[in-house]
């Protein structure tokens, strides 16, 4: 092992670059002879469009263009795809709805965009589109996900009859019937997921360009895959060959999973720049962010639980109206269904379930994958009736998970929902959360607050998720002689997790070289690698990094035969190790940049060069314990969070350092969620809000200091024994919060609380449960 090999805490190599201003992020560039674009965007809801007039924006100064919908899809912009159709109860598919880039003749949602204007500056083009005016003939909106399936609701979209877009359904209800006709005892909960704002610390942005000489387009863009953008732009939206579309991405300031694609801005500029003859920018502002990027979670579950007489689980049984918004997203029906409820059995031995899910649309910003995208919800709607049940049978909440969850000694284990658990050790995990969240003395600090007028509860999550995604990861791989360095291209863009140093210090291992003689290409680039998964799901080490190792032990294979000709040997005599090549059994040797100099020599190019594609189809299954202990102030309604510990299983970690990082920023994320954030629409449609005014954004005061260790249980199905990390920390946080919270509160009769649970709801219900 090198000196920062794999398992060391290295620092981020990153953090100095963008901590002193030298990141490129997309709004950071330009080009020469550039643009401005502007979007005008729906004032309502829902409207039809019954004419529109650009005539007076053209005559504007500055301005190159102006157009509406309709004129647009004329001259050939397209619309921007769903990329995630699911099974329908109903038959076949999900249906994949129309999404223009402008609308044509009906908005569906605030802040759709209705009309383009590019001028000479920003200002010139924000004073054309002040011009235009749009014809607007306003409709009845609807906003919830369950009143849109009411009889007589609001159409929203006319190709979704009813606001159905899907139906989803698995499992055995028939069996599950009758286990609880049997059960002695069932709990059942209506479970509200809130929707959030993803408010990503770098709003989206792009610059677009178009080359009339090779008839190519270049986008650079912050996003979380250059080829799943590269995809979904250049066919559906321009009509062109995805070969006459390079995507490049630079620096990128927060993804979590909205970033990751494609917009109507971005098909916007693209067509623009070509129709102008000249490169176009686009940044959206913050404002613009809140009606513009998709929206997360959004969900309300009817979920129950059947017991025997032992505490033991007999069924789980869910139904789910998840709100798709009044746009379908690129994943958006594929994450309350496909990606997230196949983990609602959590850790837990349950034989059997009955799953339904309807995606509805409605008119609200359209919803899609936001940091775990489905595996947050799954855990919380089971997290949160396990504690019910506890409290309902009078048990112990650990006790009564301790004696349901699925045992090493059951592993690789099938879950009823049809994955294949493959390591974990899940009460250990919780046992050690809670030893050292310190429960045996939470009984004394209790006494202490309630001295003070205070309640103080304690609650824990154990959560388990699924990561990986797209199977397939590409990475490249040259080794400089003349610098003495290896610069690696990965096909997983960074946004904050540290893949710079995370991957250097993989190829570092592999190579046995030292980590300073290790750059990671920043960003991505359509033209560099052959094809890329992109950044989600928490895929970014388990297939970025077995490309990375792959190219590394490419490179190995390729020097070997260079090596035997420099040492006058066989190459099956030649050995690797520690930054070297040798005859085996000997003490001659050459060194890896030697050899790479004898590669650039024999064909002519910089290095040795080497490609690799990694394919890996089985997912992990990172879990953990969560436990949270929360003081209230009854009078007021108001939470501080004392206390919280987290545990997690993430099997062989290559920086702990990194890891404790991501995990940090998934609980803020997560208590962000439970405590202080929702996303409010009047009944016309109208985002109430829509600022930082308005929306609570979780802020430091809001998190304690946050005891994290790990218990490192290998992942049996890939050669580093790792699990995903990103993602985790938002997943065990919200149901540990809450369940901290209806612990505090049992005293005053308060069962049950919605997120987030604000100062004034948690008063409210405080007061409600004191006269009821």
């Amino acid at each position: 092992m090198t000196k920062f090999g794999m398992g060391q805490p290295v620092r981020r190599v990153e953090d100095p670059r963008l901590l002193t201003g030298q990141g490129r992020f997309t709004d950071d560039l330009s080009a020469p002879g550039q643009v401005h674009l502007v979007i005008l965007r729906s004032p309502y809801g829902a409207a039809l469009i019954k004419g529109t007039e650009v005539a007076a924006a053209r005559a504007m100064p500055g301005v190159l263009g102006a157009w509406a919908g309709a004129e647009l899809r004329r001259l050939g912009l397209g619309g921007v795809p769903c990329l995630a159709s699911v099974p329908d109860r109903r038959g076949g598919r999900s249906v994949r709805p129309d999404r223009p880039v402008v609308a044509l003749d009906r908005v569906q949602h605030l802040g759709e965009a209705v009309a383009l204007v590019v001028a000479e500056t920003l200002a010139q083009a924000r004073d054309a589109a002040e011009q235009i005016v749009i014809d607007y003939e306003t409709l009845p909106a609807v906003v919830d996900g369950t009143a849109a399936l009411a009889p007589g609701a609001p159409q929203v979209h006319p190709q979704v009859p009813g606001n159905l877009l899907a139906d989803y359904v698995m499992g055995e209800p028939e069996r599950v019937a009758e286990a609880f006709a049997g059960a002695a005892h069932v709990t059942r909960m209506r479970i509200v997921n809130n929707r959030i704002v993803v408010a990503a610390m770098e709003p989206r942005a792009c610059l677009a360009r178009y080359d009339a000489a090779d008839g190519r387009f270049t986008l650079d863009m912050g996003g979380q895959g250059v080829h799943i953008m590269r995809d979904s732009l250049a066919g559906p939206a321009l009509g062109i060959e995805p070969a006459a579309l390079r995507v490049v991405a630079r620096d990128v300031g927060g993804g979590f999973g909205m970033k990751l694609f494609a917009y109507p801005e971005y098909a916007a500029a693209l067509w623009a720049a070509r129709a102008v003859g000249r490169p176009v920018r686009w940044c959206a502002e913050r404002g613009e962010s809140f009606v513009s990027d998709s929206q997360g979670r959004d969900q309300v579950t009817e979920a129950a639980l059947g017991f025997d007489r032992d505490g033991r689980i007999l069924g789980l049984e869910v139904s789910t109206i998840a709100n798709m918004g009044g746009q379908v997203s690129g994943y958006g029906p594929g994450v309350p269904t496909i990606a997230g409820s196949p983990l609602l059995p959590g850790v837990y031995d349950i034989p059997m379930w009955s799953l339904r899910v309807r995606c509805v649309m409605t008119n609200t910003l359209p919803v899609d994958a936001y940091r775990g995208a489905g595996r947050p919800e799954a855990a919380y709607v089971i997290e949160r009736l396990v504690d019910r049940a506890a409290r309902e049978l009078g048990l112990d909440p650990a006790d009564l998970r301790r004696r349901n969850m699925v045992q090493p000694g059951q592993l690789p284990y099938r879950t009823c929902s049809g994955l294949t658990y493959d390591s974990g050790d899940f009460a250990r995990v919780q046992d050690e959360a809670l030893a050292r969240a310190d429960r045996a003395g939470f009984a004394a600090r209790r006494a202490d607050s309630m001295a003070r007028g205070r309640r103080r509860g304690l609650g824990h999550a154990v959560y388990i998720e699924r990561t990986g995604g797209n199977p397939k990861e590409h990475a490249r791989i040259l080794v400089d002689p003349v610098a003495r360095q290896v610069v690696a291209r990965v096909g997983t863009l960074a946004n904050g997790q540290g893949h710079e140093t995370a991957f250097g210090q993989v190829i570092a291992d592999r190579l046995g070289i030292a980590f300073e003689q290790v750059r990671i290409v920043i960003g991505g680039d359509s033209d560099e690698l052959e094809a890329s998964g992109g950044t989600a799901g928490s895929r970014s080490l388990l297939l970025g990094g077995g490309a990375v190792v792959g190219a590394a032990e490419a490179a190995i294979d390729a020097g070997k035969p260079l090596a035997a000709e420099l040492l006058e040997a066989a190459a099956v005599d030649i050995e690797y190790g520690d930054g070297a090549f040798r005859i085996a059994g000997t003490d001659r040797s050459i060194d890896l940049f030697a050899v790479a100099a004898r590669a650039a020599d024999q064909l002519g190019g910089a290095g040795l060069v080497v490609n690799a594609l990694f394919e890996h189809g089985a997912p992990t299954y990172p879990n953990g314990c969560h436990v949270c202990e929360v003081e209230v102030d009854p009078e007021t309604g108001v939470i501080a969070v004392a206390r919280y510990t987290v545990v997690d299983d993430f099997g062989r970690l290559v920086n702990p350092m990194l890891v404790e990082g991501q995990v940090h920023g998934g609980i803020a994320q997560g208590l962000g969620q439970a405590l202080t954030e929702r996303v409010v629409y009047d009944d016309d449609g109208q985002l109430l809000t829509g600022s930082f005014m308005d929306y609570g954004m979780p802020r430091a005061d809001l998190l304690p200091p946050i005891a994290f260790s790990t218990i490192e249980v290998p992942c049996q199905t890939n050669f580093m024994g790792i699990k995903g990390a990103g993602e985790a920390g938002a997943i065990g946080a919200p149901p540990a919060l809450v369940n901290a919270v209806l612990d505090a509160l049992a005293a005053d009769g308060v069962a049950d609380i919605d997120m987030p649970l604000t100062p004034e709801r948690v008063w409210r219900a405080i007061r409600e449960a004191r006269a009821g």
